[in-house]
């Protein structure tokens, strides 16, 4: 994840008592607003479990000169990006559960329940009651109960938010367990966004266990269905009216015979966007799926298609700059760079860059696509249960609330006043997904513009020496 403090800003607390909010940035989007010491909080709370930790910024005995309320936000700025470094603190329930307590505490919506639409990829709608206290593996789990998905199928599929206008549709963000999804759409300020349900594995032989399954079937058929029409599976003109019949049949099951063999089945396609590669400023159309990242130049003079296997990417980087912090900034206006260092043959590494709105989404799925790789080959499983740890969430006012696992629903409502330590609700368990943190963040800031978000070098590595692609080790010979 891309974390920072781009900013600050001068608050009051219920008490009357003047404080400095600093506001995190994640992936590009305002998240929260927190104070120094619920920060220290959480830092102490992450100590108990872990014995290495960065060292926390100082307290000051007299009130911040304008010089130290700068130097404190760098300060902190750089110790919420190094602690996203860490897997172990990425994965843990104390931060997801930190943040997504913060983002409701920040938020001025009213924390009720409200009637939410979530979609299927082919815009099959669910109606489902929904808090804007509860995170995104919540909502997910109550639009499965609506339409009776078995449990065991719940982690193959994940919430994302789309962009949906007449004919254009794209994937903006793949919602994660810190954030309540209502509101990530609403600080997202675009009028045309919906929260999507739609898979997340890569192997399409997952697909044999789900086709056995009605309802699991129907949502690969429905997202087949919508990827076939919008032309991200190509098919001729004979094969889309065989499929166009077999869809007016709804023989669904022959319908995913014909499409799973099909280029382009199991991948992501992202919006036009620009690539350095063939040639700089090449206009390209990328697709992630089958362990590859896949370009297609669109010029009409010369078309080509170029694969990028992900076990040959030896570390990428994201590049993160735009001019302004306001808190609830478009992220259209964020310029986004996505650059890996790609093995092109025996003994030659090339670095490529892809200019795209959608950089911070393509490399959350090609270290998916890497974590999938990696349990795949050791035999790992797709989830783990909530432990239900108990931990504190200290708010702005200095409340202390007592929070089980990273569930905090119900805990923030504002038409109640519950400042002493609440009861919470024993939380439902919650599926975590394969994880797309990544081991190492290595922070690099560019002096051409001003960056409220950083340049990031993303590497992988088990030990946090060898700062490499865990998956690059598995090519081989035959590959090179």
């Amino acid at each position: 994840m891309h974390f920072s403090i781009p900013d600050t800003e001068d608050l009051v607390d219920e008490a009357g008592n003047a404080f400095v909010g600093y506001n995190i940035h994640i992936n590009g989007l305002f998240h929260c607003t927190v104070r120094y010491k619920q920060l220290h909080s959480l830092h102490e709370q992450l100590l108990k479990d872990l014995q290495s930790l960065p060292s926390f910024p100082p307290k000051k005995l007299f009130p911040l000169t304008v010089s130290q309320r700068e130097e404190r936000r760098l300060s902190l700025d750089k110790y919420i990006q190094t602690i996203g470094q860490n897997t172990n603190i990425n994965n843990s329930e104390i931060l997801n559960g930190f943040l997504l307590s913060a983002q409701l505490e920040s938020t001025i919506i009213q924390i009720d329940e409200e009637n939410v639409d979530i979609f299927l990829m082919d815009g099959t709608k669910i109606n489902i009651d929904v808090s804007v206290a509860e995170n995104s593996s919540q909502v997910l789990k109550k639009a499965f109960r609506k339409i009776c998905l078995d449990e065991k199928f719940h982690s193959f599929f994940t919430l994302f938010i789309v962009l949906q206008h007449a004919e254009k549709f794209f994937v903006m963000r793949k919602l994660q367990d810190f954030e309540s999804p209502i509101i990530t759409q609403k600080n997202l300020k675009k009028i045309d966004t919906r929260i999507v349900i739609g898979k997340w594995y890569w192997d399409t032989g997952f697909d044999d266990d789900l086709l056995h399954n009605a309802t699991a079937q129907n949502l690969l058929y429905a997202q087949a269905y919508a990827e076939v029409k919008r032309g991200w599976i190509v098919t001729s003109g004979e094969l889309r009216r065989r499929l166009g019949s077999l869809q007016e049949q709804k023989r669904k099951q022959e319908y995913l015979d014909i499409v799973r063999p099909l280029k382009y089945y199991g991948y992501m396609e992202f919006a036009p966007c620009i690539c350095d590669y063939p040639q700089a400023d090449t206009r390209v159309q990328v697709s992630i799926g089958n362990n590859e990242l896949n370009v297609r130049t669109s010029s009409l003079e010369c078309k080509q298609e170029i694969a990028f296997k992900v076990t040959r990417m030896r570390c990428w980087r994201i590049t993160t700059l735009h001019e302004g912090n306001e808190k609830f900034e478009d992220s259209s206006e964020y310029n986004l760079e996505l650059s890996f260092e790609y093995l092109i043959a025996k003994d030659h590494l090339q670095w490529i860059t892809i200019s795209s709105e959608q950089a911070i989404l393509m490399s959350v799925c090609l270290q998916s696509m890497i974590d999938e790789l990696i349990l795949k080959k050791v035999g790992g499983i797709r989830g783990l249960e909530n432990s239900g740890k108990t931990w504190t969430y200290m708010t702005r006012d200095g409340y202390n609330r007592v929070i089980k696992g990273s569930a905090v629903s119900n805990i923030f409502n504002k038409t109640t006043k519950e400042n002493e330590s609440a009861n919470v609700p024993k939380s439902e368990p919650i599926i975590k997904k394969i994880t797309e943190k990544f081991s190492a963040v290595k922070v690099k800031r560019s002096n051409a513009v001003k960056s409220s978000i950083p340049t990031v070098e993303r590497r992988f590595t088990s030990d946090g020496d060898l700062l490499e692609n865990n998956a690059f080790g598995m090519i081989g010979d035959d590959d090179l």
